[in-house]
């Protein structure tokens, strides 16, 4: 494909748009030697750019582009990634906003490191990396794949060039220039798609979306796959908690009153620009593509269109609508993609300079050290999240797996550390290898794992279409209750010594040979005295 000039320039421009704001912000942190301000912005996160910087987090490149995908091929009532999403930022407001910034926590991972100890919460950071390198990867797949239809540019220096140009302003700004660059996309998204959207409409060769919209791409659910569709919504809605890239936007927030509204005003957002990708979805399957110039000019078949259901948003703005359109709809996709990648990117790098580096390896590191780590983690991590976007072909699927280890085995951690006051470092580390084990054993096509165990309703054809993502959940989750209340229960009575309590985390004694005696915390008495680290109180002997 012949490269497209005017096209590149337009991208060009639109980078050094996001990259100037970037920079800009940036300047804020100068000079700055605390690395939670780096973090987390000050605690300064106002309504009104948080208000932005929360929605943009969600809806970025694999927002846009695996929502119109995702109409194209499955129809908008198998679409549940929109409203998923949005519930996830609502349930987040009601139930885990509040408690988790009045506790003036830096990284999700701190309350597990307080409670479970800093080396489970090095554990629990593993899905948590995954997860947003995943989500990252997406990102720029979705970019790949818009600037090789619309420019003819190589899907690969498209997914390099604009991980570059995310990982160097975000090196050196923090979340301050995560947040501004937040601002410019929801607005580029915006008006870029809206643009789009009336000229692709009314083009002479898309019939009305109107004309057998419930066959055409509104479409029903499979009964065969109810079971599926179950699972997947549940996914969407409790997988999208657990993450950092959130709670980062909880913690920054000025007051614990503006992180509960930014969380339902952005599941707000998140239903209101998920509608243009909708109607482009809903434009393409009602498309002449046969009369097109993808195929009268570019000679292409357009028997392949439902092949490449991941490029059909780009698709549809290169074919359907003018070419200066087209390139403000590029230039709304292109910063979209870099504003939310750098979120990814800077939320995993946060965590691990924090709880992994520092609680585990380096608890006197200096805060320069601590920023130090952080930015060689942020390249770190846009490597890893660069070489995903490459090797990986759906952007949807892509897009769908960022909440599948999340849900499975970090929800239900998140639940317990927030809720369960009995809740231990014991059932958390038998939950985390019941929850990924389960998971894994399920198989994943889309990665080439095997299945090992078969759920119920399995077959050859159709996989599983048992709900067996929120089976898994549910057993790490009882898991994790039951173990924390039986390790709780057998060394508060005396039924196991004290000295086989090697986590320290449901005793706390002196020395091992010490005599069973009554302890009281708090007017709670128990056999032995109790670890203090929930900061309940001292234990005094009665």
């Amino acid at each position: 494909m012949v490269l497209n000039v005017p096209g590149l320039v337009a991208v060009i421009i639109f980078y050094i748009i996001i990259l100037v704001i970037g920079l800009w912000a940036a300047r804020r942190t100068k000079g700055e030697t605390n690395s939670e301000n780096v973090m987390l912005a000050g605690r300064n996160i106002g309504l009104f750019v948080g208000v932005f910087t929360m929605t943009a987090t969600w809806v970025g490149g694999g927002f846009i582009n695996g929502t119109a995908e995702t109409v194209y091929s499955y129809g908008l009532v198998n679409t549940q990634a929109p409203l998923g999403y949005a519930l996830s930022l609502v349930i987040g407001g009601l139930f885990f906003a509040k408690k988790m910034r009045q506790q003036g926590y830096v990284t999700m991972l701190d309350p597990f490191a307080r409670k479970y100890g800093e080396r489970m919460g090095g554990l629990i950071y593993i899905p948590a990396l995954l997860g947003e390198v995943f989500w990252s990867g997406a990102i720029l797949a979705a970019l790949g794949s818009t600037l090789r239809v619309i420019i003819g540019l190589s899907h690969e220096v498209a997914i390099i060039s604009s991980a570059c140009i995310a990982v160097f302003y975000t090196l050196f700004g923090g979340l301050y220039s995560v947040a501004f660059t937040d601002v410019v996309q929801l607005i580029c998204i915006f008006v870029g798609l809206w643009l789009c959207v009336p000229f692709a409409l009314t083009n002479d060769l898309v019939e009305s979306i109107s004309v057998n919209s419930s066959t055409v791409w509104i479409q029903e659910v499979d009964p065969v796959f109810v079971g599926v569709y179950i699972d997947s919504f549940l996914l969407l809605i409790f997988g999208g908690l657990p993450w950092q890239v959130y709670f980062q936007r909880v913690l920054s927030a000025k007051t614990v009153g503006t992180a509960k509204y930014l969380s339902f005003v952005g599941g707000l957002g998140c239903l209101i620009m998920a509608i243009p990708s909708v109607l482009i979805g809903a434009i393409a399957t009602n498309a002449d593509w046969n009369r097109t110039a993808f195929v009268t000019r570019d000679n292409f078949n357009a028997s392949d269109i439902p092949n490449r259901a991941s490029d059909i948003l780009p698709l549809v703005l290169q074919y359907l609508t003018p070419d200066w359109v087209s390139f403000v709809g590029l230039g709304a996709v292109s910063a979209a993609v870099m504003s939310s990648a750098d979120s990814s990117i800077l939320s995993a790098s946060c965590m691990f300079a924090r709880n992994i580096y520092k609680m585990i390896f380096r608890q006197k590191a200096s805060e320069n050290e601590i920023i130090w780590v952080m930015r060689f983690a942020i390249f770190g991590v846009g490597v890893l999240a660069t070489v995903m976007a490459i090797t990986v072909k759906s952007i949807y699927t892509l897009w769908y797996l960022c909440s599948d280890l999340v849900y499975v085995v970090l929800f239900p951690q998140l639940l317990c550390v927030i809720y369960l006051k009995t809740s231990n470092t014991y059932g958390s580390l038998v939950a985390y290898v019941i929850g990924m084990f389960f998971r894994i054993a399920g198989g994943e096509p889309s990665l080439g794992i095997d299945v090992l165990i078969k759920f119920p309703y399995y077959s050859e054809e159709n996989g599983q279409v048992f709900p067996f993502k929120t089976l898994c959940m549910l057993m790490s989750f009882t898991s994790l209750v039951f173990v924390s209340y039986l390790t709780d229960f057998l060394f508060k009575k005396g039924i196991l010594h004290l000295r086989f309590d090697i986590f320290k985390c449901v005793v706390n004694h002196c020395e091992s040979d010490v005599k069973l005696q009554k302890y009281t915390v708090n007017s709670e008495t128990f056999d032995n005295p109790s670890y203090a680290q929930s900061n309940e109180g001292i234990p005094t002997a009665k």
